[in-house]
């Protein structure tokens, strides 16, 4: 049925990986002349033991993925991470439960930024890199990192592609998913060195442009700062990472596109078209609220409804103000974008924009279906008819995102958390987004959540992170059959 050399392989060059990873955020902190070395050190050396353990003994086999070992090893790889990531939180005493550790690395590997913690700048240098680098990670996904390197391994890795990249119907740059990978990496590693030194040319110093450049690429969320973004009273900053917010939800294939001077081919795709609209309305609405709510200035009220739209509709989470001291109705226009989420092929979480676009598409030709019965109506996206199976695969996936959602509501609520509190929790950590409403708003945190109910969001962050189906499988009947 599975495997598992193969997966064990795959397991194995993961955590050798990650633990790389922890000795690099180890010598940040011995740059900054921290006692942070043999936390780091022996986080890593575990970290790569495991990782050599599993892929050692099975390095001469040379097997294709299947689709059912790429579900599996995708799932699980961030599981493993995850689980492996705590150890530096541990260790150094930054978050001493393992509980509140497990939520705060897997918020950061499926990029949401919903943090436990209270007091954010009491943390090292070396780990609030590591708590930034566990988001650039996941924000385009280790799994798709590996897949440069398995060719020169002996394996297939189209499957994992499949089973990895957000959205419907994963494009790809190049007939080869190898060379599909290298080049999304190079214009994540681009834009992040990009946003680094607009950031750094502004109020921010290298560490913290560096942090922020991360998480923003990433759509994660997580500041050096408690206040978040609002730390910094700029208007430079803040225009700076409501861009690259937006160039982060956007359609990476996209970004190449217009990398190499293909701008008619980005504007003709009817998602991207979508998803400038949806950020454009919402900012109008919200600016035009704010200025007849409190009357200030039109600057500062554009400049935080687009801030606070790009960041929720995103999923990436920073904030600039308390959107939960708005007028209500404002308030609820945010709770309306946490259930957009970012473009497919974006790092953004969330049921994804090119859903919502064939949702609303398919409910239109079903009225016109209703007036012509014998009519053949399609359902058309960027000019093209959608494959019946594709708008089957939307339909129930947002059907299955409307059931866990009002399901973990529910299970929320009972464990004594007001419904407030429990519709923020579940929208923001079900979208990857972070940040919520009630308990867990803007100016808040997690740390007030019941125990079982950090496991319950954590659950929620991997299916939303990996897109439902590839966690939900797993617990099929179907899946396990020979």
């Amino acid at each position: 049925m599975l495997n598992l050399k193969i997966i064990l392989r795959i397991f194995g060059l993961l955590l050798v990986t990650e633990g790389v990873f922890m000795w690099l955020s180890m010598l940040i902190g011995v740059i900054f002349g921290e006692n942070i070395l043999m936390p780091f050190l022996i986080s890593g050396m575990i970290t790569c033991a495991a990782g050599l353990a599993g892929f050692l003994p099975t390095r001469k086999s040379s097997l294709e993925v299947s689709r059912r070992d790429g579900y599996v090893i995708v799932t699980g790889g961030w599981v493993l991470f995850s689980l492996f990531g705590t150890l530096p939180f541990l260790l150094t005493g930054s978050i001493p439960g393992f509980t509140d550790a497990f939520f705060e690395t897997i918020s950061g590997f499926t990029t949401t930024g919903a943090s436990i913690l209270n007091d954010i700048e009491s943390l090292s240098h070396g780990v609030l890199f590591w708590r930034s680098l566990t988001q650039w990670l996941g924000g385009m996904g280790i799994i798709l990192l590996s897949l440069i390197i398995l060719p020169f391994l002996g394996i297939g890795g189209m499957q994992l592609y499949a089973a990895e990249v957000p959205g419907p119907t994963p494009d790809k740059l190049h007939p080869h998913v190898q060379d599909t990978a290298r080049r999304l990496w190079m214009i994540y590693v681009l834009f992040t060195l990009t946003e680094t030194l607009l950031l750094w040319a502004g109020d921010m110093n290298l560490f913290d442009a560096i942090n922020h450049s991360f998480t923003t690429m990433a759509t994660g969320g997580y500041s050096t700062k408690q206040a978040s973004i609002a730390h910094w009273n700029s208007p430079y900053i803040h225009y700076v990472i409501t861009c690259f917010m937006l160039l982060a939800g956007t359609n990476f294939i996209l970004s190449f596109y217009a990398l190499n001077g293909r701008f008619r081919k980005v504007w003709n795709n009817e998602e991207f078209r979508w998803y400038i609209g949806f950020l454009g309305g919402f900012t109008l609405l919200i600016t035009f609220g704010l200025l007849i709510s409190s009357g200030g200035g039109i600057e500062p009220a554009f400049r935080n409804a687009a801030f606070q739209v790009v960041s929720i509709l995103t999923t990436t989470g920073f904030v600039t103000a308390d959107y939960l001291s708005w007028v209500p109705w404002l308030g609820i226009l945010i709770l309306i974008l946490m259930f957009f989420g970012g473009s497919a092929g974006s790092t953004g979480g969330g049921p994804k924009i090119m859903r919502i676009v064939i949702l609303l598409k398919n409910s239109t030709q079903e009225l016109k279906r209703l007036i012509h019965p014998n009519a053949v109506i399609p359902v058309r996206l960027n000019r093209n008819a959608v494959e019946e199976s594709v708008i089957i695969n939307v339909l129930a996936f947002l059907a299955l995102y409307a059931v866990i959602a009002l399901v973990s509501i529910a299970l929320l609520s009972m464990l004594g958390h007001d419904l407030e509190t429990s519709i923020g929790a579940v929208a923001a950590t079900l979208g990857n987004i972070g940040p919520g409403i009630g308990g867990v708003g803007p100016v808040e945190n997690y740390a007030g959540i019941h125990p079982a109910g950090k496991w319950f969001l954590s659950f929620l962050m991997l299916v939303g992170r990996l897109e439902l189906f590839t966690v939900m499988v797993l617990f099929s009947r179907v899946f396990w059959r020979r």
